[in-house]
């Protein structure tokens, strides 16, 4: 293979994501984090929401912003989204 296509300090690199979190004193980051936890695991990137939060998957603190977007996603059928809000919730 051409060295071209390699990168030798690519070990361990992640795609990047905007997450667009209000500050962390802000009273909305928590609900904001929950959401990008949970659409980070949609695309399978759970790690990235969790270095751009602060919070671990399952974190206890989220449960009730979790739950309530599970239920949003029920109400219109996002049925992906309900799947990784009851995995986070399970």
């Amino acid at each position: 293979m051409s060295r071209a296509f390699l990168r030798d300090d690519a070990e361990g690199e992640m795609p990047r994501r905007f997450y667009d979190l209000p500050e962390r004193d802000d009273p909305r980051y928590d609900q904001a984090a929950a959401r990008a936890l949970l659409e980070a695991a949609r695309v399978n990137e759970t790690q990235l929401a969790e270095r751009a939060t602060g919070y671990y998957w399952g974190e206890p603190k989220l449960k009730g912003f979790i739950e309530a977007i599970r239920v949003e996603a029920e109400k219109s059928g996002d049925d992906r989204l309900e799947q990784v809000a009851r995995r986070f919730l399970a």
